[in-house]
């Protein structure tokens, strides 16, 4: 009767050894940039945080329906077919425009 040995465990070749450290450097590439991608997303959206005054005095009988934020300026688009625009910093009415 024979005396089972242990079963012997392969050596790791250099080539398998390369493509298995290859495989980690790819593996830790694409997560870092997974990653950066997110984050660059995240700061983009949250630089896009508009900001009006708290009251916008509109005149006598209209209502808003729709607000436009621009650079130095927003317009609100009244029920009574209007686009009245504001100053972004004073609050002053700019400009109406009768909407036909």
């Amino acid at each position: 009767m024979s005396v089972p040995s242990e079963p012997e465990i392969p050596q790791e070749t250099p080539q398998l050894r390369l493509l298995r450290r290859m495989v980690m450097a790819l593996t830790a590439v694409m997560i870092g940039g997974v990653l950066l991608t997110f984050a660059l997303i995240v700061i983009r959206l949250s630089d896009r945080t508009p900001t009006l005054p708290e009251e916008v005095e509109l005149p006598d009988g209209a209502r808003a329906q729709a607000v436009t934020i621009g650079p130095n300026w927003y317009a609100v688009v009244t029920d009574d077919n209007r686009i009245l625009i504001f100053d972004k910093i004073t609050g002053k009415l700019r400009q109406t425009i009768e909407v036909e």
